[in-house]
């Protein structure tokens, strides 16, 4: 279990990400400079809205501590490819999407170590690990940053190597994502069945809310529709992936499984049953 937390689920993350890269181009960065507006809404909802919807959630709900952790971890996190794969599929503005996506990304390195160890000490007080603001940034910038960065090299400088690994590497990437939430929930087998209405019922409705809290404020900004669905899609979708290495990275892995990372472990089922009514109507539009 050990080997597979240390080693496999941190090299599974490096391997989402570079799927990311990937499919990024040095345009899609460009591209914030351009659409400045739509952007800063979009980082506005990820950034600051999402752990505040988060935050308010844990409150209504009372959360034990630790799935409180859990919840914020979740909320620190960008979107994903999966972001990416939603909107394109809600037919809204996939531009918007992947810049969102490759800059908040990068990002996170300096926001979420911060968050994290703030969160840790909010909710779990003398009882939560020690955690390393350096240390984790560091080994957030291994594992995410990196990767991406590399991704979007071979995309830019090797592009006929980058299109020949895209679709392998894609349902590699979707494989070890099934694989990490499959083991995280069963390394907290009974947490997860003794908080599992408590916990399911905060994580739905956390993502109905913020789905429709990136609509709104989008729609409020006057984006255009497509524009207001990306950003929906963005506020409403997270790296779960994400979620549960930072839960391994910032506490022992003596007693397998983090319990910090069973939200984002049930968020990785519940998100799909959420997302496909808004898809739906989001396609009807």
């Amino acid at each position: 279990m050990d080997l597979l937390i240390n080693v496999g689920l941190p090299v599974s993350l490096a391997i989402i990400m570079l799927s990311l890269g990937i499919g990024l181009e040095i345009a899609d960065f460009r591209r914030v400079l351009s659409r400045r507006y739509p952007f800063a809404i979009g980082a506005l909802c990820q950034v600051v809205l999402l752990p505040v919807a988060a935050f308010i959630t844990i409150k209504l709900f009372s959360l034990p501590p630790e799935i409180a952790v859990g919840f914020m971890l979740l909320s620190f996190c960008p979107g994903g490819v999966t972001s990416n794969i939603l909107s394109k599929l809600a037919k809204a503005d996939v531009a918007l999407s992947v810049s969102l996506t490759a800059v908040i990304s990068l990002l996170s390195i300096l926001t979420v170590p911060v968050l994290a160890a703030w969160s840790i000490a909010h909710f779990m007080g003398e009882a939560g690990p020690d955690v390393s603001i350096s240390g984790l940034a560091f080994a957030m910038f291994l594992i995410t940053t990196l990767p991406v960065a590399i991704g979007v090299s071979l995309r830019h400088f090797a592009t006929g190597l980058a299109n020949r690994i895209d679709a392998p590497l894609s349902k590699l990437a979707t494989v070890l994502f099934v694989l990490i939430v499959i083991a995280a929930l069963a390394g907290n087998w009974q947490l997860f069945v003794d908080n599992l209405s408590i916990m399911g019922a905060g994580l739905i409705s956390l993502n109905v809310a913020l789905l429709l809290i990136g609509l709104g404020l989008a729609r409020a900004a006057n984006l255009s529709w497509s524009e207001c669905k990306t950003i929906s899609i963005e506020t409403g979708i997270q790296n779960s992936t994400l979620g549960i290495t930072l839960a391994a990275l910032i506490t022992s892995t003596d007693s397998g499984f983090s319990p910090l990372a069973l939200p984002s472990a049930v968020y990785g089922i519940t998100m799909y049953a959420v997302a496909i009514p808004f898809l739906a109507w989001f396609r009807n539009r």
